[in-house]
């Protein structure tokens, strides 16, 4: 009887110090989105204050945030581990290759994002750094490594008519070509579809085939967008030459009753939500990106960010963006772009 207890006891402290041990990267058959966020002292991945590519919007510390811990945590999927992403191997991987981020101010978030990640790695090396709009690029010159943003909010065109600024929900054609013989393609699109006013939106009418409109159902027409968009790919991206991605809908965090905080913005927010679920449920318009992918022939890898990215309440510049202003919609660099990137990185090895 001793001698079971004994090797009972012998297995539990085995057992333990296994469980301490770090686990080795593993995503195959792995839900990348499902999981938690939780405490960890190695992140972030860089020092905001050595990253070039940083635009002020997203410096949150440099404009005086002064808690630090949002910068501490790391995304863990239940059911796996992922990589800890390195920017040499990934240089290495895309040696001569093009990668671009097509969308809004989400895909530059993301874009800056990576731009730093692969910097602290190589931090020497030298670079082309090109800012201008609608395209943007940055050389890692000794790799041949080539990362783009190209800024459409919509990704379906916006015309000048004899109206105005029309929105054509049935056409892509306004720089696309741009789009073409890359490598790696990130899309992302939202933000700009929920703004309302002359000085917010970016149009005066929308176009719906022959119908012209000063305004409709905002989730219908990026319904009718989106699907143009998944027809462009389908029609224009060779997939034996291409991975296509679409970063998944993120969220903002204006209202506090979605965590039960009513009175509540993201201004002042500390830590992320605990648990796997968020309180204010999912988003509508990230049902419409499913349903779209779903049609399309191309297969398209949904960066589905959206949950684990609710639960970040923390993250957002609120007063610290440099404008005077509250942003709960874009993210602080370093912070939860960083894990987007992540992921992307792990899911581009599965």
């Amino acid at each position: 009887m001793k001698t079971k207890k004994a090797l009972a006891g012998l297995f539990g402290l085995l057992g333990s110090l296994a469980a301490a041990l770090p686990r080795p990267a593993q995503t195959s058959g792995c839900n990348l989105f499902q999981g938690r966020w939780v405490f960890d002292a190695s992140y972030p991945f860089y020092d905001s204050s050595t990253c070039p590519f940083i635009d002020g919007e997203f410096d949150c510390l440099k404009f005086g945030r002064p808690d630090k811990q949002f910068l501490k945590y790391s995304w863990q999927p239940d059911s796996c581990t992922v990589p800890r992403f390195d920017g040499e191997a990934f240089l290495k991987k895309w040696r001569g290759k093009r990668v671009m981020f097509v969308g809004d101010s989400l895909s530059l978030n993301m874009w800056e994002s990576l731009a730093c990640m692969i910097h602290s790695s190589v931090p020497n090396t030298k670079t082309t750094f090109l800012k201008r709009t609608p395209l943007s690029s940055l050389t890692f010159q000794e790799y041949d490594v080539t990362l783009f943003l190209y800024r459409t909010p919509y990704l379906v065109d916006i015309s000048k008519e004899s109206v105005g600024r029309v929105l054509n929900l049935g056409a892509i054609e306004d720089g696309a070509d741009a789009w073409k013989n890359m490598a790696l393609l990130v899309f992302n699109s939202w933000h700009w579809w929920t703004h309302t006013g002359v000085q917010s939106q970016g149009w005066d009418f929308i176009r719906d085939g022959s119908s012209l409109m000063r305004d409709m159902d905002r989730l219908d027409a990026f319904n009718k967008g989106l699907t143009t968009w998944g027809q462009w790919v389908d029609q224009n991206v060779n997939v034996s030459q291409t991975r296509v991605f679409f970063q998944g809908i993120s969220p903002t965090h204006y209202m506090g009753r979605e965590w039960n905080e009513p009175r509540k913005t993201c201004n002042g927010q500390m830590q992320p939500l605990t648990g796997s679920t968020y309180p204010g449920g999912s988003l509508p318009a990230a049902s419409i990106v499913s349903r779209v992918l779903s049609t399309m022939r191309t297969p398209v890898y949904l960066l589905d960010i959206t949950t684990l990215s609710q639960l970040r309440k923390d993250a957002h510049p609120s007063t610290y963006g440099g404008d005077g202003g509250t942003d709960c919609s874009h993210w602080c660099l370093p912070g939860l772009p960083d894990t987007w990137n992540q992921l992307l990185y792990a899911a581009l090895s599965m």
